[in-house]
C-alpha cells in the first residue's frame, strides 16, 4: 500500500466494532497515515476475543488436557497405589508388530486381568481421580480473554488510534454517532466507514435463555459447577465443539441434531468419524431430532423434541447459529443494503451499496471465521485508501473445527467438486498407518487430498487429527500457490511426523496423474 501524502489532511477512517475485522483494519489504516477512530461497545477484540473464539478454544484446550490425563494408564503411566497387569489394558495390534496402539480419544478397553485389576482398584482410583473445577477453569478462561483484549487495546493506543467506548450507529452515509455509557453522544464525520458489527447467538422463542439452565454459548462461562447432564441443541460447529469439550470434562452429554449426522456442512467422512468418536466416548447423539422447546424444571431442564420425546438434563446449550448485529443502527436509513437474513451485502473488496461504507466479519455472512473477518477488514481499508487490492478468495481459506480430533479443511470440498461435476482424483490415508501417530497413541484420523487428474494441481484437502489446525498449513500453501501433487511429494518431511502422511498422500496421487 502506498502511504498517504503527509502534507494532506489525513483521511479519517471510522471503524464501528473492535473485533478482528475492525482492529486489524484499524492498524493497517493507521500504519499508512490515516486518522483512525474505533467505536466498540463490548471491549477490544469483540465477541471473538471476549465471548466466542478465545474463550471456547481455551475451554477446549483444558478439555484436551483432561483427555490426556484420562488416557495416561493406557500408556503405562501409573499412580503409586495402582496394582495392575502392565500388559492387560492396552490394545496390542499384530499389524503393528506388537506395538501398543491406543486412541487418544477413545475410552480405555480392558480385558482379562485388566478388568479384574481395574475393579479391585476402583475404590482407590475413585478417590484419587482427577476432576474438573469448572469455576477455576472459567475464571482462567475469562482472565485470558480479558488479557488478550487489553493487549489489543494497548497496541491500538500505541499506534495512535482513538478508541471510543460506546455503541456506534450510522447517521447518514458519512457520519457515525457513538452512544456513550453516560447517555451522551459523540458524532464522528468520516471519509470512510468500516462496519465490523459481528453477530449474536440465535435464540429460539420456545427456548429463551435464562443464563442459568438454558444457555447460549456466551453464557457458558458463568457456570460454577460442571453440568451433570448437558443437552446441546444444534450439531454444527459450535454445538459439536462444546459437546466434545464438556464430554471430555466429565459431563454426560446429549447432542440433539436435526440432520442425519453431526457437522452436516463438513466433509462426510470426517463428520462420520467424529460422530463415531463421540459415541465411543459415551455421548448420546440424537440424529434426525429437532428440538421444539426447552423449559426449566425444579432441578434442571426438559427439552421436548418435535416428535414428542422429552429429554431431561441439568442444563441445555442452544447452539443454532448466529444473527448479524445490524438492526437499529441506521444502516438501511443510510442506504446500506441488507439481505433477507439481515446481513450487510458486500462485494469481494468489502464494499457495501453506499460509497465509502465498507463491512467485514460476521455481519456480512460471507464466512464466519475470524481470519476471514480480518482479511475483509484489511482489504476494505486498502481499497478505501486508494490502494490496489486483491479481492477476497474463499477458495484458499483454511478452517478448523476444534473437536477431538480436530477437523481442518481448505480448498474445494468433495461435495463441491461433485456438485459442479469437476474431474478430480482423491486419496485418503488413515493416521493409524503413520508411525508418529502410533507413538502418540492416535488411531482416529486421516489425511485426504483432492487433485486435478491431468494437471495434478492440488484442489483441496481435509485433515482429521489432533492439531489438524497446524497440519493443514502445507495443504493451504499448495492450494494458495496452485502447487501440484508432485511439488508436495518432492518436499522433505520429518521422519517420523504426522505431516509425513500429507507427503505420502501426494505421492499416491502423483502416481495417478495423467493415468
Amino acid at each position: 500500500m502506498t502511504p498517504l501524502d503527509p502534507t494532506a489532511v489525513p483521511h479519517h477512517v471510522v471503524v464501528v466494532g473492535g473485533g478482528p475485522g475492525g482492529y486489524e483494519a484499524a492498524l493497517v489504516a493507521r500504519s499508512h497515515g490515516a486518522r483512525v477512530t474505533v467505536v466498540e461497545q463490548q471491549g477490544l477484540g469483540g465477541a471473538a476475543v471476549l465471548t466466542d473464539v478465545v474463550p471456547s478454544k481455551t475451554l477446549i484446550a483444558t478439555a484436551e488436557w483432561m483427555t490426556i490425563a484420562d488416557r495416561a494408564p493406557e500408556l503405562g503411566i501409573r499412580m503409586p497405589d495402582d496394582v495392575v497387569d502392565p500388559l492387560s489394558d492396552v490394545d496390542v495390534s499384530l499389524a503393528t508388530g506388537g506395538i501398543p496402539v491406543v486412541s487418544a480419544y477413545a475410552a480405555p478397553t480392558l480385558s482379562g486381568a485388566g478388568v479384574q485389576a481395574a475393579a479391585s482398584a476402583a475404590g482407590t482410583a475413585e478417590k484419587r481421580k482427577h476432576f474438573v473445577d469448572l469455576q477455576a477453569v472459567n475464571k482462567r478462561v475469562l482472565a485470558l480473554a480479558g488479557a488478550q483484549s487489553a493487549d489489543i487495546r494497548g497496541r491500538l493506543e500505541r499506534e495512535g488510534i482513538r478508541i471510543i467506548v460506546g455503541k456506534g450507529r450510522l447517521d447518514g452515509p458519512s457520519r457515525v454517532v457513538a452512544d456513550l455509557p453516560d447517555g451522551s453522544t459523540t458524532a464522528l464525520d468520516a471519509d470512510s466507514i468500516l462496519l465490523a458489527l459481528g453477530a449474536t447467538p440465535r435464540t429460539l422463542p420456545t427456548a429463551v435463555p435464562d443464563g442459568e439452565r438454558i444457555l447460549t454459548w456466551t453464557q457458558m462461562y458463568n457456570l460454577r459447577e460442571l453440568p451433570e447432564r448437558l443437552i446441546v441443541v444444534g450439531s454444527g460447529v459450535t454445538g459439536a465443539e462444546f459437546a466434545g469439550a464438556y464430554n471430555a470434562l466429565g459431563s454426560d452429554v446429549v447432542l440433539v441434531s436435526s440432520r442425519d449426522r453431526v457437522l452436516p456442512g463438513e466433509d462426510e467422512d470426517a463428520a462420520e468419524l467424529l460422530e463415531g468418536v463421540f459415541r465411543g466416548r459415551g455421548m448420546t447423539v440424537l440424529s434426525r431430532s429437532r428440538a421444539a422447546s426447552a423449559v426449566r424444571t425444579d432441578d434442571g431442564v426438559e427439552v421436548t423434541l418435535s416428535d414428542g420425546r422429552v429429554v431431561h438434563g441439568s442444563h441445555v446449550l442452544v447452539a443454532v447459529g448466529g444473527v448479524p448485529a445490524t438492526s437499529g443502527l441506521g444502516l438501511q436509513e443510510a442506504g446500506v443494503r441488507l439481505s433477507e437474513s439481515g446481513h450487510v451485502v458486500v462485494d469481494r473488496v468489502s464494499r457495501t451499496s453506499v460509497r465509502g461504507i465498507y463491512a467485514s466479519g460476521d455481519c456480512t455472512g460471507v464466512l464466519p471465521l475470524a481470519s476471514v473477518a480480518a482479511m475483509q477488514g484489511r482489504i476494505a481499508v486498502a481499497h478505501a485508501l486508494g490502494d490496489a487490492v486483491q479481492p477476497l478468495a474463499l477458495r484458499t481459506v483454511a478452517s478448523n473445527i476444534f473437536t477431538a480430533p480436530e477437523i481442518a479443511t481448505v480448498g474445494y470440498s468433495e461435495e463441491k467438486l461433485r456438485a459442479q461435476s469437476s474431474r478430480y482424483i482423491t486419496t485418503t490415508l488413515p493416521l493409524a498407518r503413520n508411525p508418529r501417530a502410533k507413538m502418540l497413541g492416535i488411531r482416529d484420523g486421516f489425511v485426504k487430498l483432492f487433485a486435478h487428474p491431468e494437471a495434478g494441481v492440488v484442489l483441496g484437502g481435509v485433515v482429521v487429527a489432533p492439531r489438524a489446525s497446524e497440519l493443514i498449513f502445507p495443504i493451504t500453501l499448495a492450494v494458495q500457490h496452485r502447487l501440484t501433487v508432485e511439488d508436495v511429494a518432492s518436499a522433505f518431511t520429518i521422519y517420523p511426523s504426522l505431516s509425513g502422511s500429507i507427503a505420502e498422500g501426494a505421492r499416491v496421487l502423483d502416481a495417478r496423474v495423467g493415468k
